[in-house]
């Protein structure tokens, strides 16, 4: 178990950590811990702190639109770039390594502007990220990206006690991972699924359940639900409702998980333990 620092004192850290950097892009999803390092590296570093998000179908619209705001509110530098993971065939496969493909189609999108700017591109990696199935960290090393967090000790639980202490309105926000993590490994991984799969989410989060993964498998006939363990007997109250919002999205089955919502679900396709979410 880590030793919990007090506010002040991981603060001050991570400041010093961010101020050593001459220029920085921050690769910025737009959740809670990219948002502290985007919104700690432009304190420290003014505009040689560029918060840069990547946009393709894998990106939930709703968080692309959050990213903008986030850094508009915080006068932070923003800019977007397209990535082509989609277009890459061992991403598209979807096997256990879909996430390095994907960090490597970041990193190719970023690569230029880190060139032209002389800057070093940082990740949102916390120290809790380690014990988790995280192919993209490899990719990471390989280009020389740096990690923060990682480099002060930061776990979610420090990201969020230290966004607190900013004001920051991401501290509470929920894991958001890619939409394609919704997809069974080893089914493809295409635009078209990714979209069934948000409009869906949408569908189960107006219904009442801000906290769901609708995970995908049987090639895309199959939508399985996730919610938080308490929220599984309101869910199947709904279940209805909840199917009419599945198979309007263009799924042909319904299905709600009765084991509710953990952290990287599909990882037990490859015998490895999932984990509630931070």
């Amino acid at each position: 178990m880590r030793t919990q620092l007090p506010v002040d004192a991981l603060l001050a850290a991570l400041r010093g950590r961010l101020r050593s950097e001459q220029r920085l892009l921050v690769a910025f999803s737009g959740g809670v811990d990219s948002a502290l390092v985007a919104a700690v590296a432009a304190e420290q570093l003014g505009e040689r702190a560029v918060a840069v998000t990547a946009v393709s179908a894998s990106l939930p619209r709703a968080e692309r639109v959050a990213a903008k705001e986030f850094a508009r509110g915080r006068g932070i530098a923003h800019v977007e770039v397209d990535t082509d993971e989609l277009d890459r065939p061992e991403y598209v496969a979807n096997g256990a390594d879909r996430c390095f493909h994907c960090k490597t189609a970041l990193f190719d999108a970023l690569a230029p502007l880190a060139t032209l700017s002389g800057a070093r591109i940082a990740l949102g990696t916390n120290m809790d990220d380690l014990g988790d199935h995280r192919p993209g960290q490899r990719a990471a090393s390989q280009r020389g990206a740096i990690a923060p967090l990682l480099d002060v000790g930061f776990g979610k639980a420090e990201v969020r006690q230290v966004s607190v202490a900013l004001g920051l309105e991401t501290a509470e926000k929920p894991a958001a991972a890619c939409l394609s993590s919704r997809v069974a490994y080893g089914d493809p991984v295409t635009p078209e699924v990714l979209h069934r799969v948000e409009i869906a989410e949408v569908g189960v989060r107006e219904l009442g359940f801000p906290v769901c993964r609708v995970r995908v498998h049987a090639g895309g006939a199959v939508a399985r639900i996730e919610v938080p363990a308490d929220e599984v007997p309101r869910a199947a109250q709904l279940r209805g409702e909840l199917d009419a919002v599945v198979r309007s999205a263009g799924f042909d089955f319904c299905a709600l998980d009765l084991q509710g919502f953990a952290s990287g679900r599909m990882n037990v396709l490859l015998g490895m333990p999932t984990r509630s979410a931070p």
